[in-house]
């Protein structure tokens, strides 16, 4: 049985009841007063009082502002996203079937008409939450992706965030975060098209909102704090181990980080090296990482290698680093996580920022049953059905008797209608 070497001290909750009230209260005003509102909450919660939509000369002002080295990594990075993009797209295909003869069904694909993208700006400035939400959205073919990231009073938007939602193809960019930001795409403020789907990562508000809409418009999911585990074993290097699960710490004080091994020697070592990387953090990035391994760290000592899997399966990580011999034996086996990195020469932080998966993913558990942002979260896959008068006699008939089973006589009607113009003088048993 597993052994427990650190205990969390604390779970990582969303969507606290005191939380929820705010943002239900943020949200009605925003229904009742629309723009002004929002304007109103733009200058009360970001200290913003400029343009609400980015324009083209600010935009081209804020990519004179960014280093040629910067944008290079930018495009090294949304190309990365965009060709990962690209293959999830073609394995996307309409379809069609003669189920029966003369009786032919089919899906479509069809990208929803507009999505909006929020990209985080508070403690860190989220450039790739840019690239993967919008990217992804213009590969799937939204017809208009609107973004938006608070704005840092006098400044707005930082340059590089604006670089990188440009580049990626956004029609329109919003001054705005927060809960404001949410409920000016979702209702269509300042002129934007009322968007299908909301989707990127955001604080405990943003998260909120998206929840609380969920409904009136689509979203990705309903995200937490971000998580990460790692599986090693005695072949592992404890300081890679060790700074990956530092790095990962740094998002926030309530982001848990999870060792999972079958080495006592190896898991000890990391435990030892954890403090001394923590503190060789800036300030801000060191007090998130050691609050979020003193209160939900935890390291488990397994069996084996069947155990450890068992344990991560039941974590269902957002993301699942994998330091160990025989990676394609992890790969077959492992089934629960939002994005999974195979050895050492991979870490969470290529997939954040560069590699070409998508960041957005499932927190909280929920990679059990959902995975996270791709090109079909902005699909809609739609059924239709086309049939020749033979094809449909049968159907009719079957449709007839299980309605009149379930008391449903109008739908069992809307079948008899039919038979009886297609096969007149033909009698059926339709049932009673």
């Amino acid at each position: 049985m597993a052994e427990y070497l650190k205990k969390a001290e604390r779970t990582a909750e969303t969507g606290h009841d005191d939380v929820s009230a705010a943002v239900r209260a943020l949200l009605a005003e925003i229904a009742t007063g629309g723009e002004a509102a929002a304007r109103d909450m733009a200058r009360r919660f970001d200290g913003w009082e400029g343009e609400v939509i980015v324009s083209r000369e600010a935009l081209e002002a804020a990519k004179a502002k960014v280093p040629d080295r910067i944008k290079a990594d930018i495009a090294f990075a949304h190309a990365n996203i965009r060709r990962f993009a690209e293959a999830q797209r073609a394995t996307i295909a309409d379809t069609q079937v003669e189920i029966l003869p003369g009786l032919i069904a089919g899906q479509k694909q069809i990208p929803v008409s507009a999505a909006g993208c929020y990209v985080p700006g508070g403690r860190y400035a989220h450039i790739a939450s840019a690239i993967m939400t919008i990217t992804t959205a213009k590969v799937a073919g939204v017809g208009h992706v609107a973004a938006c990231s608070p704005p840092r009073p006098g400044e707005g938007i930082p340059p590089a965030i604006l670089y990188a939602m440009d580049l990626c193809g956004a029609d329109a960019i919003l001054n705005m975060g927060g809960v404001q930001a949410v409920a000016a795409m979702a209702q269509g403020l300042f002129g934007l098209p009322k968007a299908d789907i909301l989707v990127g990562p955001g604080n405990q508000y943003v998260a909120e909102a998206k929840r609380i809409l969920f409904g009136q418009v689509g979203i990705d999911m309903v995200a937490g704090p971000t998580d990460s585990l790692v599986l090693a074993d005695a072949t592992a290097d404890a300081a890679f181990v060790a700074a990956d699960l530092v790095g990962q710490a740094e998002h926030g004080y309530n982001s848990p980080v999870w060792l999972v091994t079958d080495d006592r020697a190896l898991a000890e070592d990391v435990m030892a090296r954890v403090p001394a990387l923590i503190d060789a953090l800036p300030k801000t990035n060191a007090d998130n990482a050691r609050a979020a391994w003193r209160d939900y760290a935890e390291v488990v000592l397994c069996a084996d290698r069947k155990e450890m899997a068992q344990v991560s399966d039941r974590y269902a990580p957002e993301h699942l680093h994998v330091q160990c011999a025989d990676l394609d034996w992890w790969l077959a086996r492992l089934s629960a996580y939002g994005s999974l990195f195979l050895g050492e020469e991979t870490t969470v932080a290529f997939g954040d920022k560069a590699a070409g998966p998508n960041h957005v993913l499932p927190t909280g558990g929920a990679a059990r049953y959902t995975g996270g942002l791709s090109v079909g979260k902005f699909m809609k896959t739609v059924t239709w059905q086309r049939a020749t008068r033979d094809a449909a006699r049968p159907v009719a008939e079957a449709t007839a008797r299980i309605s009149r089973l379930e008391g449903m006589e109008g739908h069992a009607r809307t079948a008899d209608i039919r038979l009886a113009k297609y096969f007149p003088g033909e009698v059926f048993d339709l049932g009673t």
